[in-house]
């Protein structure tokens, strides 16, 4: 059996759990409670019962809270998948986006996000999904937008004509018959 890692010892378990306390991270407060344990001389398997966790992540909480202190055993977010599109890629398509179509080149009279993607695929060879794309745009700054129709002969008075309201009518209600109270 391999030597356990050697804990730092720079907090004591009283100190490691006064942060606890101060926490409020329920994830960050699990492990400096088994940290706190084990500087309290248990054993690393005690450590994990509390923890409710396996000895492997006790010491992988070990070799975090050695590198990163209190802080090192926050939870922590994580990264998520790496993009496809790297910064020539964002320029390009930022240029060709605020430029417009060419009816004739591109084979569009506005971008669609599809059209884009086969744009990148044309330009670049690069193989990228329509949600994906969707979102690199929604990081560029851009949004899906989309005119509201406008037809070519409306003219301004023309609207302001068919904008008359009614007054609305207000009628006091009947009064109700002995009858109908049953």
């Amino acid at each position: 059996m391999a030597a356990p890692i050697r804990l730092r010892e720079d907090l004591s378990s009283v100190e490691v759990r006064a942060f606890a306390r101060n926490s409020k991270d329920a994830g960050q407060v699990r492990r400096l409670l088994a940290i706190a344990r084990i500087l309290d001389g248990g054993s690393r398997s005690e450590a994990a019962g509390i923890a409710g966790v396996t000895l492997q992540i006790i010491r992988d909480w070990v070799v975090r809270y050695n590198e990163g202190g209190v802080a090192g055993l926050a939870t922590r977010k994580a990264p998520g998948p790496r993009t496809i599109l790297h910064d020539g890629h964002r320029h390009a398509l930022a240029k060709v986006i605020e430029t417009g179509p060419i009816a004739a080149v591109h084979g569009v009279v506005r971008w669609r996000i599809i059209d884009l993607v086969q744009w990148l695929w044309d330009e670049f060879e690069v193989s990228i999904s329509k949600q994906a794309l969707g979102h690199e745009l929604r990081t560029m700054g851009y949004r899906k937008l989309t005119a509201r129709p406008h037809h070519r002969g409306q003219q301004p008075d023309d609207i302001a004509v068919f904008k008359k309201s009614s007054a609305p009518v207000w009628r006091k209600s009947a009064r109700p018959s002995p009858k109908g109270r049953a």
